[in-house]
């Protein structure tokens, strides 16, 4: 059995405060959209970074059929992030970052190792004092990938890493949205103001390939807490996923596997190189 994927609760107390994301928060989120779920705390930070870590797009026609092709279906998604996000925060696209992996809609767990290094990559560049990302809750599987990623990232850099809730399923079946799977008493809650509302809207209007998007983003109040100390090497909870519930091509328990099988590499890679720069040069050996 594989050992359990953790990730260390923040340790300094002042860090617990919601205050934590109001200066340089660099916010992980999978798909163009998913950022309107922290609107209105994105109009509060001083600093904000938007990364969007897939295209958007699943590669089931059923999605993007009526945009002709998917890679329309991609500029559309694009163009709306950009435009929602005018005014509010910096965007910037993983999949930018790379020309030999693209990151799909439903498949960012099958890349998750390529995905590390560019997230690495990217907080060490904008040196955010805090992280905001998906919470784990079985919701989609790239907003899973994305727990998974900021906890790995945070961990590795020593960032603060914090949490919202887009949606799940809860015990009788039903979609839950803005609320996490499980309070555990830390929670901090912000109410928009009306100017946020407004701004939440034109965020949310501009998104006019989403005809479904208010069924998801409703209410005025946003929940946020410090990241918990998932256990990523088996799914969110023992019921249905919500994704399952959906039947999409993919189960709770192939995404664990991803992250596990990632978790893995990485530490044998940290090892390796470890023992590698410890290791006396043989004799003979150049030594600078």
């Amino acid at each position: 059995m594989a050992a359990p994927i953790t990730k260390q609760k923040a340790a300094i107390p002042s860090l617990q405060s919601i205050d934590a994301l109001r200066g340089r928060t660099l916010v992980l989120v999978a798909h163009p959209d998913d950022e309107l779920a922290c609107a209105a705390l994105l109009q509060r930070v001083q600093h904000p970074l938007v990364v969007i870590a897939t295209d958007g797009a699943p590669q089931d026609a059923y999605f993007w059929s009526s945009y002709g092709t998917r890679h329309n279906y991609v500029a559309v998604r694009r163009q709306e992030a950009i435009e929602s996000l005018k005014g509010v925060s910096p965007l910037t696209f993983l999949n930018d970052r790379t020309n030999t992996h693209h990151f799909s809609d439903q498949a960012l767990h099958k890349n998750l190792i390529h995905a590390v290094w560019l997230l690495l990559e990217t907080v060490g560049e904008f040196a955010p004092d805090a992280i905001l990302t998906s919470a784990f809750e079985g919701g989609h599987p790239d907003h899973d990938s994305c727990s998974f990623l900021a906890a790995l990232v945070g961990g590795t850099l020593c960032v603060p890493v914090w949490e919202m809730p887009l949606y799940h399923r809860d015990a009788k079946g039903q979609l839950v949205c803005q609320e996490f799977l499980q309070a555990v008493g830390n929670e901090a809650e912000i109410s928009a103001t009306d100017r946020e509302l407004i701004g939440r809207e034109r965020m949310l209007a501009v998104y006019r390939s989403q005809a479904d998007l208010r069924e998801f983003i409703r209410g005025p109040n946003e929940l946020y807490r410090p990241q918990l100390a998932y256990n990523y090497s088996c799914p969110p909870h023992s019921g249905l996923l919500n994704y399952e519930v959906w039947r999409w091509p993919v189960s709770g328990a192939e995404v664990s596997l991803s992250m596990t099988n990632c978790h893995a590499y990485l530490q044998a890679a940290c090892k390796y190189l470890h023992q590698t720069l410890t290791r006396p040069p043989r004799s003979g050996a150049c030594v600078s």
